[in-house]
């Protein structure tokens, strides 16, 4: 059985995404098809309370289910112009892993950080290196990004929470150990990929309130 519901005005999108999601990927997807518009994912976990017009996380984008196929194992969700220019969706084909996370529900355990799913930008793979029990993956981000950046802080890596190891001034770095390489697109990675971030909200706010007075602060 196919349901689908028609196609709602981009406020009704935005109004949707005040949910709230912890980082914690529940199931990695299979992209079955994407136009540049509608993109259809085959899960599992994911669909068994799952509803239209409920959010969802794909890869640390936010969006808003449009149709669900029970018999196919499929949910749909629609792309808007700034959700493509913001993230890595411009290169998913039929076919990807991508990580997903259900909205969370008032009084639910967050086992990572509170996140929008309101991706900030791309970011590009520089290195991956073999640490112990570990990955470390140096990120190269842009300058926007960066700067809300903090060391020991919270970051979502394709809706990954995760942890900052270090930051300079065009990169940061994770570690990932090997539980969350298993349950995520992480370990899929290579040197050029490209990553959706989103950064800290509480970073983010405290980085927009001090940018009038960046300039009088040396570097």
């Amino acid at each position: 059985m196919f349901i689908r519901v028609p196609r709602r005005p981009q406020a009704q999108h935005l109004r949707q995404n005040k949910q709230m999601f912890s980082g914690i990927i529940e199931e990695i997807g299979t992209v079955k098809s994407y136009d540049g518009e509608t993109l259809t994912v085959r899960a599992n976990r994911v669909l068994q309370d799952l509803e239209i017009s409920q959010s969802i996380m794909i890869a640390g984008a936010c969006l808003t289910v449009v149709a669900i196929s029970k018999s196919s194992y499929t949910f749909t969700v629609e792309t808007i112009p700034e959700t493509r220019a913001r993230t890595n969706f411009k290169e998913l084909i039929p076919g990807n892993n991508v990580n997903l996370e259900r909205a969370l529900r008032y009084g639910d355990r967050v086992g990572g950080h509170m996140v929008q799913g309101h991706v900030d930008g791309v970011g590009t793979v520089q290195s991956i290196v073999e640490d112990t029990n570990s990955k470390l993956i140096v990120i190269e981000a842009d300058q926007n990004i960066i700067i809300s950046i903090v060391e020991k802080g919270f970051i979502t890596v394709d809706g990954t929470s995760l942890t900052v190891v270090s930051r300079n001034d065009d990169t940061f770095s994770i570690a990932i150990i090997p539980h969350t390489l298993t349950h995520t697109t992480l370990n899929q990675l290579s040197k050029g990929s490209k990553v959706n971030l989103e950064v800290d909200m509480t970073a983010k706010y405290i980085a927009k309130l001090l940018e009038p007075y960046r300039n009088h602060f040396p570097n």
